[in-house]
């Protein structure tokens, strides 16, 4: 008896009845899935009848039109045809408005909605819950904790250590332009930096421009090496033979420099073209392309239209500054768009937003 019941031939139907169950239960389980992606599908299909887009593929969405070396020209390209806002589809169930209107912009920002952790997920085990991936009240009491460490009262001693590693620079570049040649300002405004953050955030005593030996073809010396270089920059720092730094003539400014905060905003407040090209390369290059935020609530926009709770938004700044609704050729380098007293700017340039505020 004992041979019957171990014979190969119940052991192979034990198996083959225990993968059939398996089978439907796995079976049953994709069945469920695909049911649960079809009836969301659905859903986001009604809560996005009101915001026209693209036709898009039932699994792939809008991913083919996206290609990697095409992606920003496809979005300029949805920007001139949607100007307020279109969804997205990523793939089959999975899709975001994407927001291209300040009015619609502003409309979001002024809620209190969690960020969306789809770009973020990937960054918390490496930088772990921080400001960046936080949301609510715990994001609240960090970022209040932060704040006394952003104060202009706290930032306004190190502007004259800015103002000194900026001065050494522009006396290397008196120097090398009467070579007749052009000048490569990388590295110089690389080594400026370095030197900024060495006396701020370490407290280094001196300088790292000066401190740095002096390349002979950057210097424009082929016989002095470093020697006339290091004892201009030396001078520029106020050291002996030299008036210090806020008593001497400012290029281009009547009378001598004062010093400290005051000559900053002073030099500010006489470049006005200077920030307004800031302002408009950041428009064209935003370092921040778009902000995701997930519905807590519904939503209603100025035109009337609305989306309901739990969808996801992306605030693009990338289709904001490249919008031609708001931007008149928006592809031209015109800095006069920044031009003060312009009302075209107010409120619809964002090149660092993030976070509640």
């Amino acid at each position: 008896m004992s041979v019957s019941v171990l014979s190969p031939s119940r052991l192979l139907g034990g198996v083959s009845g225990i993968l059939q169950v398996a089978s439907l239960l796995i079976l049953l389980l994709l069945l469920i899935k695909a049911a649960q992606l079809y009836l969301h599908r659905q859903w986001l299909l009604k809560a996005f009848q009101q915001f026209p887009c693209p036709p898009s593929h039932w699994l792939f969405g809008h991913k083919q039109e996206f290609q990697q070396d095409q992606e920003l020209q496809r979005i300029r390209k949805w920007v001139e045809m949607f100007p307020s806002a279109c969804p997205l589809w990523l793939w089959g169930g999975k899709a975001r408005v994407q927001l291209h209107d300040p009015d619609y912009m502003k409309v979001i920002l002024g809620r209190s909605d969690p960020k969306s952790q789809d770009p973020y997920r990937f960054l918390a085990p490496w930088i772990g819950y921080g400001l960046l991936l936080l949301n609510g009240q715990t994001w609240f009491q960090h970022r209040r904790m932060l704040t006394p460490a952003f104060h202009y009262d706290i930032l306004k001693p190190y502007v004259g250590l800015m103002a000194d590693s900026v001065r050494v620079m522009l006396d290397k570049w008196e120097k090398l332009l009467g070579q007749d040649s052009p000048l490569e300002v990388f590295q110089h405004v690389s080594l400026m930096t370095l030197d900024t953050i060495m006396k701020c955030a370490f407290s280094h005593q001196g300088s790292i421009q000066v401190d740095r030996p002096s390349d002979p073809t950057e210097e424009g010396s082929t016989t002095e090496g470093g020697g006339a270089g290091e004892g201009q920059e030396e001078e520029a720092l106020g050291f002996p033979g030299h008036p210090p730094f806020g008593q001497r003539e400012a290029p281009g400014l009547p009378g001598p420099c004062c010093s400290g905060w005051a000559c900053f905003r002073n030099h500010l407040d006489q470049m006005p073209y200077t920030t307004m090209c800031i302002k408009e390369a950041l428009r064209l290059y935003p370092p921040v392309p778009g902000i995701g935020r997930e519905l807590s609530t519904p939503v209603t926009f100025p035109d009337g239209r609305s989306l309901p709770k739990g969808i996801t938004v992306m605030l693009s700044i990338y289709g904001l500054h490249h919008n031609p609704k708001v931007w008149p050729n928006p592809e031209v380098f015109d800095p006069s768009r920044f031009a003060p007293g312009s009302a075209q700017h107010s409120h619809a340039f964002l090149p660092f937003s993030g976070g509640s505020r």
